[in-house]
């Protein structure tokens, strides 16, 4: 009996070690992934946007509208991409924050809009979250949340 319980402590042992490994892992790929995107999201790349959201996105705004993927990308295409440098606009991810339930995760995160002109630099601040799901070996965003901060 004594041999069966130490067995099942180190099999629960494993199983706990082994998925703290693969969130952690998945943790630097979220990460890797929200930087890229806000670096693209900066120069409103199509492709990247294309990658970061999935097909059945669910964004709602900061300023209150809720919409898909395709209403998102069909703006991102009217845009266009930004070629001038260096960007006087530009957005970071600060305070990433990320946790799993199960296969999904969610990341909240601090999303800041930097702005810099003949004027000065001044930056805005989002308080953003974000359900992720990995498919393909990628992980995409299902829904998108964004509140602008109080002031």
């Amino acid at each position: 009996m004594k041999t069966l319980i130490a067995l099942l402590l180190a099999l629960c042992s494993s199983a706990s070690w082994a998925t703290e490994t693969m969130h952690e892992q998945a943790r630097e790929e979220i990460t890797k992934t929200l930087h890229t995107f806000m670096e693209g999201a900066s120069i409103n790349s199509a492709a990247i946007h294309e990658a970061f959201w999935a097909d059945e996105l669910v964004y709602t705004s900061s300023s209150g509208k809720r919409f898909g993927k395709a209403e998102l990308m069909s703006g991102v295409h009217a845009s266009g991409e930004i070629t001038e440098q260096p960007l006087t606009n530009y957005y970071t991810a600060e305070d990433v924050e990320i946790r799993f339930f199960g296969p999904t995760a969610v990341v909240n995160f601090t999303l800041v809009g930097h702005t810099e002109t003949d004027a000065g630099y001044s930056r805005q601040t989002f308080l953003n979250s974000g359900v992720f799901v990995q498919r393909n070996n990628r992980w995409q965003a299902v829904n998108w949340n964004a509140t602008r901060t109080a002031e």
